[in-house]
């Protein structure tokens, strides 16, 4: 039996919730008029606080009740939305993170402060609780929104509510809040005790409520239910022909310091209003209709599943090799059938574990939020791609180069508007971030419209550091990577947030870690982008297999362009090779392993693709593409930068798998060596 720890699935809940919260702030920054935002905040308070009071977080409910007290007057356009209200509110919202999380390192101090700086910008004397006074409109002869005298109301749930975990007689209840009312149960639908599903519901009920309440209030008690419920309201003293009525039998009014009664009699209640055609909701589903649901999966089972998947797929590779062997037909058919079945079941499960990066970005759109106010500097930040999916692993390990590129984005790249004034440019800056698939890559690109490098201050700062030698040769592209270097800074002054040379370094050790690369391009005046290239999946890929000299080696197929064969002129000197009118470089992978033997008298070329440079590996043989499940290397190899890992064969052997850039930078820095070798 699952033991399911009730706390964790609400701290689980109220997190996505409180993003949901986090967005719905955050758009309200940028769009202050937009009721359906205020609506969608005010749903998540709505759920966090009913949610936190059902699984014991007090606490949570008692803030979040204030705080939903409050932003109510915003949602009944009492009091206009700010950017000061949209700041504290999102303060709020962390606090209530916290008391969710660490509820024992929570300042209740912190808490008090918030909601008495709230009270003073919604600017209403006396307890924040206090519920808003409204003034009572009298309906129009063909509206219900308010009623002045009350509602009569029908209410119907479906059968299976109560196993949805659903309580009704909160939800009664709780309209008790909005004024007197008489509840009548009404047991016509309840079957006979041989046919009746103790966990079905079968009672349906008859209220009437006194007083001047609108149809929102009546609504915002049954909002999460509305799909699973039939509503009938009727205005009170009204007709559908507007004519006034008397009511058709006393009714009992019910304190609100007592308990909620619900009276079941067999005798008939009085026949409520029919309501009309706008006011009705959709009968309740049926069970057996069909339903799109979602199921909560621990992020530890699928990467057990992928495992599990992985060693499938190298059985599947040996038992293709041992079929191929021998001249069965039935065993060559089987093997093809599990070739087919474990390929299918790869991809499913790669499938599961994708998440579209959309989830990734909106965790951006806080961090510019605040560095935005803090750096005095407006900024607009756009994203596009937020369909793009990666696996769930490359999404995690993502987050903390990002907001290593945005941070710096903000504080070097986006010029205080000041300066933007000068230059022509808008006084808001903007920053974008792009996600796109590229071939077998999805592209992650951070773009501002701010200053741009200053590569000539970037070769001084090197020259500096003696990083490079003065008079020495570099592209642009070249000097720019020296800003990934640890220590590397041209900050003027150091700040809370940049000028030590940290982060970009990690930002590049991050990227390659996942076998991926980094692409800086700049215009001065006119902004820079940062551009990351990332394998879809960091557990199975589709791989070239090669052979130099005695060993197999892989080369993932998502950074291969083409396979030429080496003529047979360049079997020996110049290591450059004119591909339809263009130079592409490349190594000869026997001289860099050190590969014994002589080469085959037929080599062929890899073309590969490095950033925007195309580089050649050659090799004695091409083997063919093969499903590479990738197997990390010990701590005892964590020096073979050139490899990412390993993958075992179908003879059961190992295959070391390329890191093709790490593999072009070694084989030029040992060029470089030569080269200087030769000169002294």
């Amino acid at each position: 039996m699952i033991d399911l720890d009730a706390a964790a699935i609400y701290r689980q809940e109220a997190g996505e919730l409180l993003d949901s919260l986090e967005g719905s702030l955050l758009d309200l920054g940028q769009t202050p008029a937009d009721r359906t935002l205020v609506d969608q905040a005010f749903r998540a308070l709505h759920t966090i606080k009913g949610s936190g009071a059902m699984f014991g977080f007090d606490q949570v409910a008692a803030f979040t009740h204030d705080f939903e007290t409050a932003f109510d007057l915003v949602r009944r356009g009492t009091v206009p939305v700010t950017q000061d209200l949209v700041s504290l509110a999102l303060a709020a919202k962390d606090h209530i993170r916290s008391l969710i999380e660490t509820p024992d390192e929570a300042d209740a101090t912190v808490g008090r402060t918030i909601l008495a700086n709230l009270q003073i910008l919604v600017a209403r004397p006396g307890s924040i609780a206090e519920p808003p006074v409204e003034a009572a409109i009298a309906p129009d002869a063909g509206s219900s929104e308010t009623a002045g005298a009350g509602w009569r109301m029908t209410i119907a749930f479906a059968p299976e509510v109560l196993r949805n975990g659903t309580d009704p007689l909160a939800l009664l209840d709780e309209l008790r809040g909005l004024g007197p009312c008489t509840v009548v149960a009404l047991t016509d639908s309840v079957p006979d005790l041989g046919a009746l599903e103790p966990q079905d519901l079968h009672l349906q009920w008859s209220v009437t409520l006194r007083g001047d309440c609108p149809r929102e209030a009546i609504d915002d008690v049954f909002m999460f239910v509305l799909d699973d419920m039939k509503l009938d309201l009727t205005p009170l003293g009204v007709e559908p022909s507007g004519e006034t009525v008397a009511a058709a039998a006393p009714e009992l009014v019910i304190a609100e310091s007592t308990p909620l009664p619900v009276a079941s009699t067999p005798a008939t209640p009085p026949e409520p209003q029919k309501a009309r055609t706008a006011d009705k909701v959709e009968p309740p589903r049926r069970a057996d209709d069909k339903v799109s649901t979602s199921v909560r999966v621990q992020a530890e089972r699928l990467d057990e599943l992928m495992d599990r998947v992985g060693e499938l797929v190298i059985a599947q590779a040996r038992l293709s090799q041992l079929a191929h062997t021998r001249n069965d037909g039935g065993i060559q058919a089987i093997a093809e059938e599990i070739e087919r079945l474990a390929s299918g079941l790869r991809d499913t499960t790669m499938g599961i574990r994708m998440v579209p990066i959309g989830s990734l970005f909106a965790r951006f759109r806080r961090l510019i939020h605040d560095l935005s106010r803090d750096l005095g500097k407006p900024v607009e930040f756009v994203t596009s791609g937020e369909d793009t999916e990666l696996d769930k692993t490359m999404i995690e390990r993502l987050a903390d180069p990002l907001v290593h590129l945005i941070r710096n984005a903000i504080d070097h790249g986006i010029e205080n508007p000041e300066r933007r004034a000068k230059a022509g440019k808008p006084p808001v800056g903007r920053i974008e971030l792009l996600a796109q698939h590229v071939g077998a890559q999805v592209m992650v690109t951070v773009r501002d419209d701010g200053g741009g490098l200053d590569t000539t201050r970037i070769r001084a700062k090197a020259e500096e550091q003696g990083l490079i030698v003065p008079g020495t040769t570099l592209s642009d592209a070249e000097v720019h990577q020296f800003l990934f270097h640890p220590g590397f800074s041209t900050a003027q002054t150091v700040s809370a947030l940049s000028g030590r040379g940290v982060g970009m370094d990690v930002v590049k050790r991050t990227i390659e870690a996942l076998r991926g690369s980094i692409d800086v391009s700049t215009e001065l005046g006119h902004g820079s982008a940062m551009s990351l290239r990332l394998p879809l999946t960091l557990a199975i890929i589709e791989g070239l297999l090669i052979r130099v000299g005695d060993s197999r080696y892989i080369v993932p197929l998502s950074m291969i362009e083409e396979c030429v064969e080496l003529p047979a002129d360049q079997a020996r000197g110049r290591n450059f090779l004119n591909i339809r009118g263009g130079l592409v470089p490349f190594l000869r992978l026997r001289d860099l392993f050190d590969a014994p033997g002589e080469p085959d008298a037929h080599q062929k070329i890899i073309i590969t693709s490095v950033g925007d440079a195309r580089v050649g590996l050659v090799a004695d043989q091409i083997i063919g593409s093969h499903q590479t499940v990738i197997k990390s290397l010990s701590k005892l190899q964590s020096d073979a930068t050139m490899f990412s890992g390993a993958t075992i064969l179908g003879d059961g052997s190992a295959a070391l798998i390329l890191d093709v850039a790490q593999l072009v930078a070694i084989g030029q820095l040992k060029a470089e060596t030569e080269t200087m070798t030769r000169a002294a």
